[in-house]
């Protein structure tokens, strides 16, 4: 019987080659459950589903699958699925990179913020470029960087990990980073559909602005894993100070 247990989500859907190497890997130093949503949800960022009920199913393998976002899967398996709270929220493995600006829209990092926000200890993972290429070495990151623990990190703590894709002997090391910025996002794509209406697709991410020394995107750049400390608190307290002069 394992002493840990690991809740793992993603953003990908639960038939994403990341999940299934994720949950592989930390299968054999773990009691988990995996809760995803039946989709890709990607870019859902916080999302709650508010305006309709959710279904939970559960495939062959045993992940729990349900229809709605990152943060509906957790929410629902911290409150309804799980008979007793997890040691540690896991999310990912994402395919594609979860940097910068990137992070606000990120579902990958909304899952294990809403472990956080429960008081759970979470982590998210993703690869820096798409197409799942040496997922196995990612996996193996993963679960090294889990038995870690980060005891000197208060609990609960949020961590987003950026893992390049190489295999596991040419990555050079792990940096703890700040987040990188982007310019703004590209303008919309319009396009006409079948029935003559104009239409609109989101465009892609700005170019990077900011990918200085001690950024994300300066560490995964050189070949090592980026580990960032996240935080919810969004309040500036700078202006804080200036508003309270403004108003005295």
């Amino acid at each position: 019987m394992f002493s840990m247990k690991i809740l793992i989500s993603n953003d990908d859907g639960y038939l994403a080659p990341g999940i299934a190497a994720l949950a592989d890997a930390l299968s054999s130093i773990a009691e988990i459950t995996v809760v995803a949503p039946d989709s890709n949800r990607s870019g859902t960022s916080n999302a709650l589903t508010l305006d309709r009920p959710l279904s939970v199913y559960r495939a062959t393998n045993g992940f729990y699958f349900v229809n709605g976002t990152p943060s509906d899967c957790v929410h629902i398996a911290l409150t309804a699925i799980m008979a007793c709270k997890p040691d540690l929220i896991v999310s990912g493995i994402n395919q594609g990179q979860n940097m910068g600006d990137d992070t606000l829209y990120s579902g990958t990092v909304a899952a294990a913020t809403e472990g956080y926000l429960f008081g759970v200890p979470a982590i998210a993972f993703s690869q820096v470029d798409k197409g799942w290429e040496c997922l196995d070495s990612a996996a193996r990151i993963a679960r090294e960087l889990i038995l870690r623990g980060f005891p000197s990190l208060d609990k609960p703590f949020l961590l987003n990990v950026n893992i390049p894709n190489l295999p596991y002997e040419k990555i050079k090391g792990m940096r703890t980073a700040r987040l990188g910025k982007r310019h703004t996002s590209e303008p919309v794509i319009r396009a006409i559909d079948p029935h003559g209406r104009e239409i609109y697709w989101i465009g892609p991410p700005g170019a990077v602005k900011d990918a200085g020394e001690g950024t994300d995107f300066h560490a995964t750049s050189g070949d090592f894993v980026s580990i960032t400390p996240l935080q919810v608190d969004l309040t500036n307290a700078l202006q804080m100070k200036q508003l309270i002069a403004d108003l005295a």
